[in-house]
């Protein structure tokens, strides 16, 4: 069988419905918790997929693995092996392509659409054309050398990124599962005090908006891999 292995930093920002859409396409799935895991399964995986989580790729001081991390993603990459990277996987791929992560100029956390670029409408994100995402990062990224914009919101001009045919990076969630947001409210209950976020708001827009994101997700992610495994 394919692999998928999903790097995972926090255990409640997992893959959500990507679980049963890279299931229905034959992928044996497995998770590599970063800084505890051996790194090797990441490496040889037939898609590598990471995730998101509460630090920075600019925290390497703090959390020594980042580094051996980005590496990885560099080298898949470089080498066209299909990676997916989603929130501060996007972050990562950038950072691992020379492009610089920093500050945003807001934290930006909640549902709202996308700007997609001409490139974006003929991407396999086109389906989330005026469908409101969840947004949940405090940084940002230069576009790396060689990567097509696919998407943008008024705060944050680069939210979408693909280098070739295998290199997709998406900063905002569309593999949210509806069900499963209560654990984000929980894990992140400081960042979202601390950035005033009204919890029951985001609660009432997830349970508003998530059941569509994840037939929408379908799409976006069954296109890509679509791509994916036309181009390997």
């Amino acid at each position: 069988m394919k692999t998928a292995v999903a790097l995972r930093h926090v255990a409640f920002e997992d893959l959500g419905s990507l679980t049963r859409i890279l299931a229905s396409r034959g992928y044996d799935i497995r998770y590599c918790d970063a800084g505890i895991d051996d790194l090797e399964a990441a490496r040889s995986a037939d898609l590598l997929i990471v995730l998101g989580g509460p630090i920075s790729v600019n925290d390497e001081a703090l959390y020594p693995f980042l580094a051996d991390e980005c590496a990885l993603v560099g080298e898949r990459a470089r080498r066209e092996r299909p990676t997916l990277g989603l929130c501060l996987g996007a972050q990562f791929i950038a950072k691992a392509l020379g492009a610089r992560v920093y500050a945003g100029p807001v934290k930006e956390i909640g549902w709202s659409t996308l700007i997609l670029t001409p490139a974006g409408r003929r991407s396999c994100l086109r389906a989330l054309d005026g469908a409101p995402v969840l947004h949940w990062h405090g940084e940002t990224f230069d576009l790396p050398s060689g990567a097509e914009l696919l998407a943008g919101t008024t705060h944050y001009a680069n939210q979408a990124f693909a280098v070739g045919e295998t290199t997709l990076a998406l900063q905002f969630h569309c593999e949210i599962q509806a069900r499963g947001l209560e654990r984000w409210y929980l894990g992140h209950t400081l960042e979202l005090a601390s950035a005033g976020i009204d919890v029951p708001s985001l609660r009432r827009d997830g349970l508003t908006h998530g059941e569509r994101i994840e037939g929408l997700a379908a799409t976006v992610f069954g296109g890509w891999l679509a791509q994916i495994e036309a181009a390997t």
